[in-house]
């Protein structure tokens, strides 16, 4: 059996798009593009697809990542290249590797986030961002299934910086209003924090409130470089190993 590990994107208004709808494209795909699936045993088979970490409705993403399972072997470019033509344009099938290495959700450790503000300056981001980090913590709440939750937003939090978008581009495109930029690397602990927590952190240490929506993307997941700061290709280590030969019996 052969795996294979993609990253895809969810970009423009397929960023709206839930998991599970995601996942039935991606299963259309898988059918359009005859990709010859393993499945689960049992009275209902499903094809083998692991997903890890997605994002929340509502967010894009650069950095989403599934894990296949398939019963012929296949070249995980041109597989990539036939899923891709049968997925919806925004949800884009971009990069291919054969599983070499295990612990992949392991190494997903951080997210980098774009976070776009319409309405609001780069000074008044800048002045949000720098009590944000001045302070030791900063709680926050979050509804949950179990009701309301709080918990600290700034620990998870390694880096935030702010920007302006160039004159003439908004949130989504063109437009006449400039607004802020912040980039947002947080690491992934239990409890989770989101973008959305920071931004209320923001708002409980700043007062900062924009008014309109954020338009939330992710640009990167992965292992986080602690010298760096940087979030760097979970992928890599698949790319970089060595391929091991199995023998018919199913030992290396």
């Amino acid at each position: 059996m052969q795996r294979v590990r993609l990253r895809y994107t969810k970009r423009g208004r397929l960023r709206f798009t839930s998991h599970r709808d995601f996942q039935r494209a991606f299963e259309r795909a898988l059918r359009r593009a005859d990709v010859p699936m393993a499945y689960s045993a049992g009275f209902t088979p499903h094809p083998k697809v692991s997903y890890a970490n997605a994002a929340p409705t509502g967010t894009g993403s650069e950095a989403e990542y599934l894990e296949i399972a398939l019963t012929e072997h296949r070249e995980p470019q041109e597989l990539r290249s036939r899923l891709d033509t049968c997925m919806p344009t925004g949800l884009d099938i971009v990069d291919a590797v054969e599983v070499r290495t295990p612990d992949f959700a392991d190494r997903l450790e951080a997210s980098e986030w774009e976070l776009r503000l319409p309405g609001v300056t780069s000074g008044e981001a800048a002045a949000a961002v720098a009590k944000f980090l001045a302070s030791e913590s900063v709680e926050v709440e979050r509804r949950t299934k179990k009701g309301i939750r709080t918990f600290d937003a700034r620990a998870a939090v390694t880096s935030l910086t702010s920007a302006e978008v160039p004159a003439g581009e908004g949130a989504d495109g063109p437009d006449d209003k400039a607004c802020a930029i912040l980039r947002l690397v947080v690491r992934h602990l239990t409890p989770a924090v989101r973008p959305d927590d920071v931004l209320s952190g923001l708002r409980a240490t700043a007062d900062l409130a924009p008014p309109v929506p954020a338009a939330v993307t992710r640009l990167a997941q992965g292992p986080l470089d602690e010298e760096t700061g940087t979030v760097t290709d979970p992928l890599a280590p698949d790319r970089d190993a060595p391929l091991v030969a199995t023998a018919p019996g199913g030992s290396a």
